[in-house]
């Protein structure tokens, strides 16, 4: 029975990667358990496990006296006379070894109980240990179940869960599938802990270029920022620390090889890979690509960049649904303004927020409308494609932005009028002096 109980927590070392030596102060625990449950707290006893073996033996020690008072501590001359079979004298100590069937099955069915509380106790921490060093890795996993979208993956014989908010857009997966993810976050939990796992984060794409690219991976290239809106684009800003190693020509590959790996792997998600410059116009020039920028004023102090742009490339700064201006602002960190080069009069639309309300003026932001004359001079019917509202409440919004707008133009030319009147006086004054 002994080497039946051994063997069963031996496959427990195997299958789980429980230390031996935990597992032996375990079941040492246990079974002293059991010891004191029947001969009291003052017992004195000894468990022995040697688990390369496949042995347990309980040791209890008692003192041999004329008269018993304490069974748990004490045992008569002639009780230890017998079962030993050696001539015991009173005073000396008598050393039992119990076998498990003396417990009785109830005490031994709690024990068990016991055992595999404590066993499923180390199994959450092993997995909370094992995925919490494991943050921010890829891991690769077969979906067993799906449901309400979310996909529980098995990975070496743990459940993992890549949420639905965690998954690509438009990606589908069906149960035997093979799925790539990184570890974002371990939670504890009252049962197993939950491990999320995530192909939307920043670092699955990081961690795909360095399987994809032995250069990044060895460190020669570093990826410096990376800005993403899963299953349409991402921009990565790379540099390297040898002056012989395109970054760019490097991660891109011979005829795009190693970065079409990738963008297969992302549900074709379009990636720019562009070279990363500690010189933030620079940076910012390049993240703005492929719109050519006519000039760039930073303030760094507020994190913003005003880029000045000819009329023509106003659409491919911005690019479709503001995509490309946004992943420029992730990208390099500065809240980047667009002001078209020349352009006539505007107003800035984050003076209307308080007239739109935060949730409708993020939606314009959103959509590429930074200026009051962009919103005006917009099609209706993009607008309500873009911006979701219905056309009612878009005609109001863009008649009051009209009409704040012409009233504060009539203001500026006033202004501009009484500059030149003031000018031209200036002007005969002198000619008069």
């Amino acid at each position: 029975m002994n080497h039946e109980i051994v063997e069963s927590f031996s496959g427990l070392v195997r299958d789980k990667s429980i230390d031996k030596d935990i597992l032996a102060g375990i079941v040492e625990d246990i079974f002293g358990m059991m010891v004191r449950k029947k001969y009291g707290l003052d017992a004195k006893f000894d468990v022995v496990v040697n688990m390369d073996k496949g042995d347990i033996e309980i040791y209890l020690e008692r003192q041999i006296v004329e008269v018993v008072e304490n069974p748990a501590t004490q045992i008569d001359v002639e009780s230890a006379r017998k079962l030993s079979g050696e001539e015991l004298e009173v005073g000396e100590e008598y050393v039992e070894i119990i076998p498990l069937v003396q417990f009785g099955r109830r005490l031994v069915t709690t024990a068990k109980q016991n055992f595999t509380q404590r066993i499923k106790e180390i199994e959450k921490e092993l997995i909370f240990s094992e995925y919490s060093n494991s943050l921010g890795e890829i891991v690769v996993g077969e979906v067993y179940q799906i449901r309400n979208n979310d996909l529980l993956i098995m990975h070496n014989k743990n459940e993992l869960l890549l949420p639905r908010s965690e998954q690509i857009p438009k990606e589908r997966f069906k149960k035997g599938d093979t799925v790539r993810g990184v570890v974002k976050e371990v939670r504890k939990n009252a049962s197993n802990p939950v491990v999320i796992v995530s192909r939307t984060d920043t670092r699955f794409l990081e961690r795909l270029f360095e399987l994809e690219i032995p250069e990044v991976y060895d460190g020669i290239i570093e990826i410096k920022s990376i800005a993403r809106e899963p299953g349409e684009r991402a921009k990565v800003a790379v540099e390297s620390s040898d002056d012989r190693i395109d970054a760019v020509g490097a991660c891109v590959g011979m005829k795009g090889v190693r970065i079409h790996a990738i963008v297969r792997e992302l549900n074709n998600e379009n990636i720019d890979v562009i070279n990363y410059s500690d010189e933030k116009s620079t940076f910012i020039t390049r993240s703005l690509a492929p719109a050519k920028l006519k000039s760039i004023e930073l303030d760094r102090e507020n994190g913003k960049a005003t880029v000045t742009v000819e009329e023509s490339q106003v659409s491919m700064a911005i690019g479709k649904g503001g995509q490309n201006i946004r992943l420029a602002s992730k990208l390099t960190g500065f809240d980047i303004q667009l002001v078209k080069e020349g352009s006539e009069y505007d107003i800035d639309l984050e003076e209307f927020k308080e007239e739109l309300g935060e949730e409708l003026y993020n939606k314009f932001a959103e959509a590429g409308y930074s200026t009051a004359k962009e919103v005006i001079d917009a099609d209706m019917e993009d607008l309500i494609q873009e911006i979701g509202a219905e056309e009612e409440k878009l005609k109001e919004i863009v008649a009051l932005i009209k009409k704040e707008y012409e009233e504060a133009e009539v203001d500026e030319d006033e202004d501009e009028d009484d500059d030149e009147q003031a000018s031209e006086g200036t002007e005969t004054e002198k000619s008069a002096s």
